[in-house]
Formats: structure tokens, C-alpha cells, sequence
């Protein structure tokens, strides 16, 4: 299995039509290999099509998609062998505890009991969650699950890290400590992670590229200094306002 050095993702003038429908009209954009890449945008712009494309959930209309320089249609399954997808609206099986959760979810990647146990110690560990992982999933408020599956989401090592509003429900403390826990990973592990939020603080603060997308187009991509400079605003939520047409 070949996996290209520098890019992480490669895409090129990639298209996915439902219908009538244009969801994601010729986009191309490039990942660095250990980089933390922002893919933003207003709800319905295309962002979410674009992540579950390239997490191979579906299939583009046209285009090329290479992801370490796997193609995402013929090469799918040894793509996903390198990813994680942490989707903005995900859960965990209400039924099992935690622990049991995050042993179910290390089993699909190791084969040895202790390289399991190892994943899930590491896991519990990420989601500072102590006792509470002996409890059934059900019984976890909104933070408390989405801390599980960040654990879930980076216990594995992925070479990709496809994260979709990773902080949502936590409150300022736990989405401090996931947001360092995101760099800590990249540089121990040179992880690279496509991160999307509505949170620009966060975007500003974890990010070394953005592209803002809307109505399925790439609008404008750069480095948040590059972009607060081009667009004369002293954040990036302004420059997001401005690039999508609210101020």
C-alpha cells in the first residue's frame, strides 16, 4: 500500500450531485501531511458532503479524491484502515458501558488482548471520564459522550483524523483540554486532522490553513493571519461574515 508523504488529502475539482441538487460544485484544496486543516462553513453549504467523501461514505460524482494517495473510489477500504471520522451528530451504543464501548470500537483495529487493552487504557484516559466509563452509555449527558468518542476517535492513531465539531456540548474546561489534546496528538503522533466548527476562536486557535466553502464552492483559503489580513478583521468571525456574505 503506497501512502503518498506530503499530502494527505489531494482533491480536484470535486463534484457531488443528489438530484438536482450541486452540494459540492468543483472543489479542490490540498492537506500537508501533520497539518490541522479547517473546512468551514454556513449549514448547508457543502461542508458536511465534502468530509463524508472524503471519509469514503460516499462516492463523488466526479472529480479525483486521493487521501495519502488512495483513491476514494477504488481504494476505499485501505483508506479507511488510516481514518477516523468523528461526525458532529454520533453516539455511542446505549447499552454498554463506556469501557466496554471503547474495548468494542479497539477490538475492530487490534487483534492481541493486550494491544486492546492498551488502546482502551489510553482512550480512558483521553476521556477523563474515571468511574463514570463503568456506567451504560445512556446514562451520559451530551459532553460526557462526546469526550468518549474523541477517546474513541484518537486512540487509534489514525494517519487522518476527520473531526466534525469536536467540542460540541463540552463545556469551556473540556473543550480546552480536547483542543490541546488535538495538538498534543498531531505532534506525538503526526496525525493530520480536517477539523470543522462553528466556533472560529477554536478554528483560530488549532488551525494552520481554512478554506471557508459556501454554496459548494471554495470562497476563499489561506492561513487565519493571511485571511484576518486580507479582509481587515480582527477575527475570524468576521472574516467568515464577510466571506459568506453576512456583513
Amino acid at each position: 500500500m503506497f501512502l503518498s508523504l506530503t499530502l494527505a488529502v489531494d482533491a480536484k475539482s470535486l463534484v457531488k450531485q443528489f438530484g438536482d441538487v450541486r452540494a459540492v460544485d468543483d472543489v479542490s484544496f490540498t492537506v500537508n501531511s501533520g497539518e490541522i486543516y479547517g473546512l468551514i462553513g454556513p449549514n448547508g453549504a457543502g461542508k458536511t458532503t465534502t468530509l463524508r467523501t472524503i471519509c469514503t461514505l460516499i462516492l463523488p460524482s466526479s472529480g479525483k479524491l486521493d487521501i495519502f494517495g488512495l483513491d476514494v473510489v477504488s481504494q476505499s477500504a485501505e483508506i479507511r484502515k488510516i481514518l477516523s471520522y468523528l461526525p458532529e451528530e454520533s453516539g455511542a451504543y446505549p447499552n454498554l458501558t463506556g469501557y466496554e464501548y471503547l474495548e468494542f470500537m479497539a477490538k475492530c483495529y487490534q487483534k492481541e488482548d493486550r494491544d486492546v487493552r492498551s488502546m482502551v487504557n489510553e482512550a480512558a484516559e483521553l476521556s477523563r471520564l474515571g468511574n463514570r466509563l463503568k456506567d451504560k452509555a445512556k446514562t451520559y449527558s451530551k459532553g460526557m459522550k462526546r469526550r468518549l468518542l474523541i477517546a474513541r476517535a484518537l486512540m487509534t492513531h489514525p494517519k487522518l483524523a476527520v473531526l466534525d465539531e469536536p467540542a460540541s456540548g463540552l463545556d469551556v474546561l473540556n473543550a480546552y483540554h480536547t483542543r490541546e489534546i488535538i495538538k498534543r496528538y498531531v505532534k506525538d503522533y503526526g496525525i493530520t486532522v480536517i477539523l470543522s466548527s462553528h466556533n472560529m476562536l477554536e478554528v483560530e486557535y488549532l488551525c494552520d490553513r481554512v478554506s471557508f466553502i459556501n454554496n459548494g464552492k471554495i470562497a476563499v483559503e489561506g492561513k487565519p493571519k493571511e485571511l484576518k489580513s486580507k479582509f481587515e478583521s480582527e477575527n475570524l468571525e468576521d472574516v467568515f461574515a464577510k466571506v459568506v456574505g453576512y456583513a
